[in-house]
């Protein structure tokens, strides 16, 4: 049975005119072989769109959209400057503005700037960026007037970089696949353009952070998409020392909370689920052969920051369920300090100002797309200095999601955030739902703000953001549940999670439809493809089809971690495994609508993916309209293009979820 719908299906395909493609291949990595412009599809058109007039409700799709606030924030060294990201022009640019408040001034002015690091000196800004997501970025200066920028290594094609840190010195440290291995090796480099390999690497090497006597760098290995191995590289004589290596079977992270030194490079603290569930406030001095722990609570320590005189202060957060809590204590006595009321939402951190210290928070919550607010961390009094902009939604009728908890069928505990419609009814009267499935697979939905949630929540359609095993933040064990074998456990998952709710009488399981992207993506032609008649519709954005050529030709971002994440693509075992088990060979499933789209320019997941799909539903009957972008990677960093493509899936949902425009 399936043979012979694979054959047909391939009979099909081969009957359509002859690809033409459109990227220059010699942009193209991570297997890009450019859009099959054979294939109908939908692109954006620059066409005007209508937002509507503020204060109506349910808004329109744009309001939700337009609804922003600054992005990845830095403090200067000196306390006193802000540099951030902000999309508030329809494109991420560096902007600038006092610690105090004020008015905020832009200082960049290009498509795809990342987030800006401080020059030790706080003179320049330090950023990347790349050309439409393909995700191999120059590295630039500029000044926080905006008067003079400099290019400090200009972007090569195939060289993925990741910046780690600066020394005092202004030299930094970045991982780069320059050497053309496909692997993420450690470079040395300088604000005058040099630049020096100093570690090879067999997987993935990425740095961290450079102790405050330049001696020193921190340096992780990826094991799998969960976990890593930290080393102290000494910056001298290249040579690094292993600090915490466990068995793969026991892998941990060391990561989630980032890494910082005391004033002397004595030690580095850090989080860490090293030997238990959740990862917990650490501690490593140097010379010494272990880790020492301080606090341990039942949910992960993240966002670690040492500040104040001699670094006498240490700020963290916890993640209870998709919340974070903020916690300021003395580092030596261990004392919890006045901690002021902040937002709901998902925080970060930076401290600097040293015997005068500032904690800058920025806050993304169900209620606010972003807010920085300054701490004083001595005295506990805070700040808000910027506040987002709700382009004209009522922040009263934006809805909190509750925390839902469900058995699966196998007895293991899931969870989830439900967004409810306000007066939403139960049994007969539930409202319809939209799945949204988040990417990874090791990520975790949180309580930020969510803009196609709020918008399908205020038309009366119920989201539900599941966290099924293979998520981060309920523990190591529930993270490493999907693993291999057990990839399609996940995906049952979803089927079990909708049956729930269901029976619990808070959505109606018989108009249910399944979105999600990159990872997300692939679950929804999973569960589509494993059970069908589950989901009304699906919504799939840059997914995996087929996980042999996915796998195959992997970006360097990804390779190092997939083969304990999904096994060794070279191993024929995995072959034959993912040769049954991918999405593609049981397309002939599918029997509802599904949206599908892509980036041209995307580098982690080819765009070849998402078109075998397409082509194989149209050969099969099943309506599957195509919506390609030509100028975004993985995920659509563009406002024009945002407004474009949630406006057509809002369209796509709406129509299979049967909702009539009164509603």
């Amino acid at each position: 049975m399936l043979r012979t719908s694979l054959l047909a299906a391939t009979g099909v395909i081969a009957l359509l005119p002859s690809a033409v493609l459109a990227q220059d291949a010699e942009e193209s990595f991570g297997g890009a072989k450019g859009a099959d412009l054979s294939i109908e599809a939908m692109e954006p058109d620059g066409s005007d769109v209508s937002i509507g007039r503020a204060g109506e409700h349910p808004a329109d799709i744009a309001r939700y959209l337009l609804a922003n606030g600054p992005g990845a924030a830095n403090l200067s060294p000196d306390g006193e400057t802000i540099a951030f990201s902000w999309d508030v022009t329809g494109q991420s640019e560096l902007w600038v503005m006092p610690a105090s408040g004020g008015v905020p001034k832009q200082v960049t002015f290009k498509t795809g700037v990342s987030a800006p690091v401080w020059t030790p000196d706080g003179s320049r800004l330090f950023y990347a960026a790349d050309r439409d997501g393909n995700e191999q970025p120059g590295y630039f200066t500029i000044t926080p007037d905006g008067k003079e920028e400099t290019e400090v290594l200009p972007a090569a094609r195939g060289d993925f970089r990741v910046f780690g840190d600066f020394a005092s010195d202004g030299s930094f440290v970045y991982a780069s696949t320059a050497r053309g291995a496909g692997v993420f090796d450690i470079y040395r480099g300088t604000m005058t353009g040099e630049s020096e390999l100093i570690v090879e690497s067999e997987l993935g090497l990425i740095p961290e952070s450079i102790s405050p006597d330049g001696k020193y760098a921190i340096v992780t290995e990826t094991v799998g998409e969960d976990a890593d191995n930290l080393y102290l590289l000494d910056l001298a004589t290249k040579e690094m020392t292993t600090i915490s290596k466990p068995p793969v079977d026991d892998r941990a992270s060391h990561t989630v909370g980032g890494f910082e030194w005391g004033e002397n490079s004595e030690a580095v603290y850090f989080s860490t689920n090293l030997g238990r569930e959740y990862s917990a406030l650490s501690r490593y001095d140097l010379g010494k052969d272990d880790i020492k722990t301080a606090f341990r609570p039942k949910a992960d320590v993240e966002n670690v920051e040492l500040c104040g005189p001699g670094g006498s202060v240490i700020a963290y957060t916890e993640n209870h369920n998709g919340f974070d809590r903020l916690f300021i204590r003395s580092k030596d006595e261990g004392l919890q300090m006045t901690v002021p009321k902040l937002p709901d939402g998902n925080y970060t951190l930076d401290c600097e100002g040293g015997a005068d210290p500032k904690l800058m928070v920025r806050v993304n919550g169900w209620q606010t797309p972003g807010e920085l607010w300054m701490i004083d961390p001595l005295v506990g009094t805070a700040e808000k200095i910027m506040e987002a902009n709700l382009a004209g939604l009522d922040p009263a009728r934006l809805i909190c999601p509750r925390v839902v908890r469900y058995d699966a069928r196998d007895g293991l505990e899931l969870q989830g955030l439900l967004y409810l419609p306000e007066g939403a009814g139960t049994g007969e009267n539930a409202p319809p739902v939209v799945f949204s499935v988040h990417g990874g697979p090791t990520a975790q939905s949180q309580a930020t703000f969510d803009a196609i949630a709020q918008y399908h929540v205020a038309r009366g359609v119920a989201v539900f953001e599941p966290n099924v095993r293979g998520s981060t933040g309920l523990g190591r064990t529930y993270t490493t549940l999907d693993d291999r074998e057990n990839r399609l456990d996940s995906v049952r998952d979803l089927v079990d999670l909708k049956n729930a709710l269901a029976a619990d009488g808070l959505i109606d399981g018989d108009r249910a439809a399944v979105m999600g992207g990159s990872y997300g993506g692939y679950a929804v032609n999973a569960v589509l493809a494993e059970y069908p008649g589950e989901f009304a519709a699906g919504v799939s954005l840059f997914g995996v089809a087929d996980w042999v050529t996915a796998l195959e030709i992997a970006s360097p971002a990804l390779k190092a971690s997939d083969k304990i994440e999904y096994g060794d693509i070279e191993e024929e075992r995995w072959r034959e495994y993912y040769t049954v088990n991918s999405p593609i060979r049981k397309a002939d499933q599918i029997n509802v609508p599904v949206l599908y789209s892509h980036g041209v320019m995307d580098p982690r997941i080819d765009i070849m993916e998402t078109e075998t799909m397409v082509k194989t539903l149209r050969a099969n009957g099943v309506p599957a309209p195509f919506i390609r972008i030509p100028d975004e990677g993985h995920g659509w960093r563009k406002l024009s293009n945002q407004l474009f493509y949630f406006r057509k899936q809002a369209e796509f949902i709406e129509q299979h979820l049967g909702l009539s425009e009164e509603q």
